[in-house]
């Protein structure tokens, strides 16, 4: 995650306080001042940082926590409410019209910045929540992006309304809103043009766009690992055009986060929702509590438990967790626990939302390296070559029987064993743990499936 290097420097700063018992006020001086190196590396806003450090100055050095009986876990837990108040507080929704009424939203960014694929996702998005979204292609001048746009509109469902290059994008809009009164569409979201940086031809034609139709949301895209630029390319664009609400992409990328602590405090504009991977599903909704917990080591089960709800059979989940409780999870139980895991973007991922793994960034490196995508691969290749009753029934597997696999998926001997022990070291664990995956399918209060996952 983008946080990654600031979350291990907050949590170190916060293990040296548990280590001091009752703390002085120097303690906290010293303490405040990692923090605050920690926000400036990680290109957070200068000004931001330093309101922020005033702030929990100020709350940090009073009775509360000076003297207090459990000092350590007063601080972590006023700078967690410091670092959600500057992400904004509360979750942001986009702001639709009342009723059945048409919405445009106008999605607006510099070129770059992943603004034609999260256009698409957030139609999807949009369309999960009983919306009937129309994606309208206004980027006139790439045809490239007209094209991905009907692409990536089609694997969403969602219609996508094109005049190619010939026309003007304000002509494209008005049409556009014409063809969604026809067809019952309730959100049209324009997909404008963007440049290589902000220049006046291109805020000239988003204020054309605007005056030509009625835009009731424009919504920034902002690239998150451009950092600082990030915030500046924010407010210009909230200056020239005005902005409702930001989109951060790349935020799962190898990138120091800055921008998502900045953008609120420096411009107003909230953060709506959050790029987190290539794929058309991989936005999250924007909740700057759960993003806080997330940078300060405490998980995010929240996020982790919808991503579930949203990904996952319910039915298959069920069937998985009565096969535990029987003990009779086989190979086939184990494929589709991958496939699962995968949606959910892979081991690391979902541990990165756990609380209290304590696993710092270098930890889920190595976890990563372990259970790649070539030994994911090599365990699918192993499976694959068992014939239906091996799949089935796990202990039929002999010495030749894994010499067969073995030659049948083209690897060493060593490897199928090695993944046999595994898989029935993790059968006797699952055995241990019959009620995980019970609850599924409750909503926030239910217990979250783990239990089908054999790693």
């Amino acid at each position: 995650m983008a946080f990654d290097s600031l979350s291990d420097k907050l949590q170190n700063v916060f293990k040296n306080l548990r280590g001091k018992g009752r703390l002085s006020e120097d303690d906290v001086n010293a303490a405040l001042k990692e923090v605050r190196m920690a926000l400036l590396e990680a290109d957070v806003n200068f000004k931001v940082v330093k309101d922020f450090n005033k702030k929990l100055k100020e709350r940090c050095v009073g009775g509360d926590v000076l003297g207090g009986l459990n000092p350590a876990q007063t601080v972590i837990k006023i700078v967690n409410e410091e670092l959600t108040a500057l992400m904004g507080s509360d979750m942001t929704e986009i702001a639709y019209q009342p009723g059945q009424a048409m919405t445009v939203i106008m999605m607006v960014g510099l070129q770059g910045a992943g603004k034609t694929t999260t256009t698409a996702k957030l139609a999807g998005k949009m369309k999960k929540k009983g919306k009937s979204p129309l994606l309208v292609a206004c980027d006139v001048y790439r045809p490239a992006a007209i094209e991905q746009l009907k692409v990536n509109g089609e694997k969403q469902g969602v219609p996508v309304f094109s005049m190619g290059t010939g026309k003007s994008p304000v002509d494209i809009a008005r049409a556009a809103v014409e063809h969604a009164k026809v067809n019952k569409n309730n959100v049209v979201i324009l997909d404008t043009a963007g440049r290589l940086h902000v220049d006046e031809d291109m805020m000239a034609e988003l204020e054309n766009i605007k005056a030509g139709v009625e835009v009731h949301q424009t919504l920034l895209v902002v690239d998150a690992m451009t950092g600082q630029d990030a915030v500046n390319v924010a407010s210009t664009f909230k200056e020239k055009v005005g902005v409702d609400g930001v989109v951060l992409t790349k935020l799962d990328g190898d990138t120091r986060g800055g921008a998502a602590l900045s953008i609120r405090a420096v411009t107003g504009c909230p953060i709506l929702y959050c790029g987190m991977g290539e794929k058309l599903s991989d936005l999250e909704q924007f909740h700057p509590d759960r993003m806080a917990s997330r940078i300060l080591g405490m998980g995010d089960m929240l996020t982790l438990i919808e991503k579930a709800q949203d990904t996952f059979d319910a039915e298959q989940a069920k069937n998985l967790n009565e096969k535990i409780k029987k003990a009779s999870f086989d190979y086939n139980d184990y494929l589709t626990s991958m496939a699962q895991m995968k949606k959910l973007g892979g081991l690391t991922g979902i541990l990165g939302m756990m609380p209290g793994m304590g696993l710092s960034s270098g930890q889920m490196d190595e976890l990563s390296q372990a259970m790649d995508e070539k030994k994911l691969a090599h365990i699918e290749a192993i499976i694959k070559s068992m014939t239906p009753q091996e799949r089935e029934n796990p202990k039929l597997m002999s010495v030749s029987r894994k010499n067969r696999i073995a030659k049948g998926c083209g690897l060493d001997i060593a490897e199928v064993n090695r993944f046999v022990k595994q898989f029935n070291e993790s059968q006797k664990m699952m055995k241990k743990m019959p009620g995980l995956m019970k609850g599924f399918g409750r909503g926030r209060k239910g217990k979250f499936p783990f239990g089908g996952f054999g790693f």
